[in-house]
């Protein structure tokens, strides 16, 4: 029973095992999925996918599969058969009323229910009714730009749909991220917090849960001792020039950092291109906006985790150049490599976030730089997958 859908999900990279599979047609040989295509799709992702990340591959595996069809529900039999009885097709290039607009599925399922109750006859070449030929956004052989196709075989692909419609590609480990996403992946720094030496306790969520489990089903609290906050973090944006396409995701990443309570101490400075004599409170990285990095180096302890966000994409000059500073008026007499290394030394961990997708990182602008500053700081992708693989890098001891 569908078996080249499991092949196919396979196929694209999802890990479904043999004994999820069989679970599945357990679940469907006892009814679970209502006979419906809805509840089919809503049984395999709650029994074959394993983290929310997946969704949006899910859906597209699905969509794919079966083609964007989408079977309405609880259609009476009566609307089967008049919808059965004609032949009437709309040629493919006649899109009728020009002024039709697309429709949301909840509007478009309220739609459906109430046309049901309305409908007493079978109709043909309409804008309204279920039927066949026309351009209302329900039946089948006709034209809309966001129906539901009722029966019949698809011609145009552009029934609406769940899967079609990706509500879960924001979950996905490689998409971009935004500021709730910034701020649950940095959270994790704190799990590895000191434990505080007192007879306060607080409640282990986690732990509670796998006691609970392991009795039986009956509840059993688990405590631990609070922590306490000791993630000292500096963070160290490159602005400007190439960055500028990459502003709006840096700006999201200074406003999840800031609002964030997981670190003991955050100090957030900016740098363009490579690093130099001076760091900058702002992104706009004017001089009387500047501070002294050495003064920077004298006032942090070696326990901050570093994280440097930028695209690594420079002139050769600007990293080994006495002078290369793309700033006017400045002139540094320590390359920006002989500083990047001053960082290596002086902080125990440090890890580079590039916006750059990984697979361009050898052919695109700026590639040998993107290289070299990778063999000094590890380098991740600023993507969820990325973030989380770079946060876990500072936390190994």
């Amino acid at each position: 029973m569908f078996l080249q859908f499991f092949y196919l999900l396979r196929a694209r990279g999802l890990e479904v095992s043999i004994n999820e599979w069989m679970t599945l047609v357990e679940a469907l040989d006892k009814g679970l999925a209502n006979s419906s295509l809805m509840g089919f799709y809503q049984l395999c992702r709650s029994i074959l996918i394993k983290t929310e990340s997946e969704y949006d591959k899910f859906d597209q595996i699905f969509a794919e599969y079966f083609e964007g069809i989408e079977t309405p529900e609880d259609l009476p039999e009566e609307f089967w058969r008049w919808l059965e009885e004609s032949d009437r097709e709309r040629d493919l290039d006649d899109f009728g009323d020009k002024e039709l607009f697309a429709k949301e599925l909840d509007e478009l399922l309220k739609m459906f229910e109430e046309r049901i109750k309305e409908q007493k006859e079978k109709h043909d070449g309409g804008n309204y009714w279920i039927g066949t030929g026309g351009t209302s956004p329900m039946g089948r052989g006709g034209y809309h730009p966001s129906g539901i196709r009722v029966g019949g075989k698809s011609r145009h692909k552009t029934a609406l749909q769940v899967a079609g419609e990706r509500n879960f590609k924001d979950f996905r480990e490689d998409t971009i991220l935004d500021i709730r996403q910034f701020q649950m992946a940095f959270r994790k720094l704190r799990q590895y917090s000191s434990r505080v030496d007192t007879n306060e306790k607080e409640l282990d969520i986690d732990k509670t849960i796998d006691e609970t489990c392991e009795n039986g089903g009956m509840l059993k609290l688990a405590y631990e001792k609070p922590r306490k906050n000791t993630v000292k973090v500096l963070l160290l944006i490159d602005s400007e020039g190439s960055m500028l396409p990459y502003s709006r995701l840096c700006n999201r990443l200074f406003q999840a950092v800031s609002r964030s309570n997981h670190f003991k101490d955050l100090k957030i400075y900016y740098f363009h291109n490579a690093i130099y004599d001076q760091l900058y409170t702002t992104p706009r990285c004017k001089l009387y906006d500047s501070v002294e990095t050495t003064w920077v180096f004298n006032r942090l302890d070696s326990d901050y985790k570093v994280i440097f966000v930028g695209d690594a994409a420079m002139a050769p000059s600007e990293l080994y150049r006495k002078g290369g500073n793309a700033i006017i008026g400045l002139f540094n007499r320590e390359t920006g490599m002989e500083w990047f290394m001053k960082f290596k030394k002086r902080f125990k961990k440090q890890i580079w976030l590039n916006p750059i997708e990984k697979k361009a990182w050898e052919y695109t602008y700026g590639s040998a730089t993107i290289h070299d500053i990778g063999e000094v700081f590890p380098m991740f992708e600023l993507t969820l997958s990325g973030l989380e693989a770079g946060i876990k890098k500072l936390l190994v001891k």
